[in-house]
């Protein structure tokens, strides 16, 4: 049996599962999560090989489905609302149509249950090129990253896994060699013919390329009773970009259902 994920815990009520995209852990959702604690136990979850939580070099979506299962039993949460962005929506998207029957709700955050082409290299490349046997300041990290990766938003992202560890040198809080040793496992579509029935949304970023509009079809076969709502004046981290319509459109969806 593998290490229960590590997870913050916010609010009381029926529990509702966040999951972060590649790279990120839950903190990344501290402030929405907050904000949906009102209504909801909210979990920000890491998961395997990210945040807080275990190493291991299996990294595929079916070990991080069971990854999930295994913490949803051990909390004893029952039926779960989860919210997934990127990689993170494709873990809860496997998750429905592996184990419906603990899926109340789902929301699925600018990601396509399809294959992607290796959209990372450049990062997996300037990530790589750190070497923490000499760096000793987290801003010699940041020196090192900036010609690479000139979006601040993503810079900034990236450098919040820099930590000391306890011998006080730093490193990064995710796995990186096996994130990138499996990191065309991570691009792999949703298993054909599998379904989830129940109420699904999705949320595309406006300026966003990951879910296109010839992706509604695939979609719906996957999840005949999904909707598709735009966020605007967003990219592929819509809900760090417009979290007020972000946060409207998983309020509005919740309502709706309940």
């Amino acid at each position: 049996m593998q290490p229960i994920l590590h997870s913050k815990i916010l609010g009381q009520g029926k529990p509702l599962l966040i999951l972060h995209g590649l790279f990120g852990m839950g903190d990344n959702w501290i402030t929405l999560g907050r904000r949906f604690a009102e209504k909801f136990q909210v979990h920000l979850i890491d998961l395997r090989n990210h945040g807080r939580s275990f190493h291991d070099e299996v990294m595929d979506y079916e070990a991080m489905v069971q990854d999930l299962w295994q913490y949803i039993q051990f909390y004893k949460l029952g039926q779960v609302s989860i919210l997934g962005h990127s990689m993170g929506g494709k873990v809860a998207m496997l998750m429905a149509v592996t184990y419906p029957e603990w899926v109340a709700n789902l929301i699925v955050a600018d990601i396509a249950p399809k294959s992607y082409s290796n959209r990372h290299e450049t990062i997996f490349q300037a990530l790589q090129s750190v070497d923490f046997k000499t760096i000793r300041e987290r801003k010699e990290v940041e020196n090192i990253l900036s010609p690479q990766i000139q979006n601040q938003g993503i810079l900034q992202f990236l450098l919040k896994n820099v930590y000391h560890q306890e011998d006080y040198n730093l490193a990064f809080r995710f796995n990186l060699a096996v994130l990138y040793k499996n990191y065309a496992l991570l691009n792999e579509y949703l298993p054909t013919y599998s379904s989830y029935e129940g109420p699904t949304l999705f949320l595309k970023g406006e300026n966003s390329d990951y879910l296109l509009p010839t992706d509604e079809i695939l979609i719906l076969a996957h999840f005949p009773n999904a909707k598709i709502v735009n966020i605007p004046r967003a990219g592929h981290w819509l809900h760090a970009e417009n979290p007020e319509a972000f946060y409207s459109a998983c309020s509005l969806f919740w309502t709706a259902i309940n």
